[in-house]
This record gives C-alpha cells, structure tokens and sequence, in this order.
C-alpha cells in the first residue's frame, strides 16, 4: 500500500477546503489516507429544510466528497476524476451539531472508480451512507495544481 505525503494533503486541504461550495456547505476534508478520506460539516440554520431537518442535499454532498476523496487518493497524481453517478440511502435525521463524512476506496480501475461513504453524528451514529462512481479525466486538474509536493512518499510503498 502506498503512503499518502502529509504535504500532499495539506496542499489539497489549502486548495479544496476554502472552494466556494465548500465553504457554503461549511464542508472540510480532515484528512486523506491511501484509500481513505474523513471530512466534516459544521452544521448551521442553513442547513436545514422547512421541517426543521438537515436537508438531503448535505447529506449527498457529503457523502460524494468523500467517496470522492478516497478513490481520489489512490488515483495516478496526473489524472482527476469526475462523479457521474450517485447513490445514497438515509437513515436517520439531524438537526445540529457536525456532520463527519467516512469515505473508502471500493475499486479504482483504468477509466471508473467506486467508493463508498457514510455519514455519521459527532458520536458516531450512522445517519447515512452510500455510494459514488466515478469516471478517471486524464485532463482535469485541479485549479493551483502547478508546484504540488509528490502525492506518495517514496520508498514507503
């Protein structure tokens, strides 16, 4: 297994946590491993649906970031990736407190990707959980990429 560079990640972390949708989401990635990713959402009034409850729409962004990450991770570091599929269950409401999204790589191929994320309390119980495919862009990149420290630490693989 490969070893994901700490800079890496704090160079994604630098890029990625204060993009527009992001911050209106309050979403951010806590942090990536090889096959792995944990984000949160800092849950406000904006969240919530005319009942009161986090709208479904929290729940899916959540769980297709990270999903997203956790393939994104095992991805060769000169391709990016898009979601072109999304499927998710629900399973119990929130109404405040953070949102901890659980992201693993399911299989990454040549041209697709499948992960899986769930959504949890801040105590551990399970709200949500599903799954994002994803298509492998060999000329997507992200914004600011030029620089980038090494995405795996070498030797350590």
């Amino acid at each position: 297994m490969k070893t994901i560079n700490p800079d890496w990640i704090a160079a994604i972390q630098k890029i990625v946590n204060p993009c527009p949708y992001f911050k209106l989401q309050t979403m951010s990635i806590k942090d990536i491993g090889y096959g792995s990713s944990r984000l949160e959402i800092e849950l406000k009034k904006d969240h919530l649906q005319p009942f009161g409850v986090v709208h479904g729409g929290v729940f899916a962004s959540l769980i297709d970031a990270a999903g997203f990450w956790a393939v994104f991770s095992q991805a060769d570091p000169e391709v990016g990736m898009t979601t072109v599929e999304l499927k998710l269950n629900y399973l119990a409401p929130a109404v405040e407190g953070k949102l901890v999204g659980i992201g693993s790589c399911i299989k990454l191929g040549r041209s697709l990707g499948l992960g899986e994320a769930r959504v949890e309390s801040e105590s551990g119980r399970l709200l949500a959980h599903g799954t994002t495919t994803l298509m492998v862009q060999p000329d997507l990149k992200l914004d600011n990429q030029i620089g980038f420290p090494a995405k795996y630490l070498a030797g350590l693989s």
